[in-house]
């Protein structure tokens, strides 16, 4: 079964209908364009930050083989109720049996406790 020929001809498109077309081929290759324009710029700048990473620390290389150590005495019966690290330091709130409660800061460069504050209540 052969197709008529009516449906085989290509016949020219209206005037109006051919600018509409061509309006779209236009906003369809800007936008590819742009589109490509921010792939590229994603890909460089994951390249940039693949090539520029920095080497670790000195410090972190000089950790003990098995990670970092060190102690910190409480009080028999002293619990950590909350904690917090920021950079090279820690931040420790200890409750004892009473329920008063104090701020340790702790230095991990140095594995001292660096600080106590004893939070009074009256």
């Amino acid at each position: 079964m052969t197709p008529a020929p009516e449906q085989n001809d290509d016949k020219p498109l209206d005037p109006a209908v051919e600018r509409v077309r061509r309006k779209m081929m236009r906003l369809m290759l800007v936008s590819i364009g742009i589109m490509m324009i921010g792939l590229m710029a994603v890909v460089g700048a994951i390249v940039y930050k693949l090539g520029s990473s920095e080497a670790p620390p000195a410090a972190a290389s000089e950790a003990p083989p098995g990670g970092f150590q060190s102690r910190l005495r409480l009080e028999e019966g002293s619990r950590i109720v909350a904690h917090s690290l920021s950079g090279e330091h820690l931040t420790l709130i200890a409750e004892d049996r009473a329920g008063r409660q104090s701020v340790i800061l702790f230095d991990l460069a140095s594995g001292e406790e660096a600080g106590r504050i004893s939070i009074l209540t009256d």
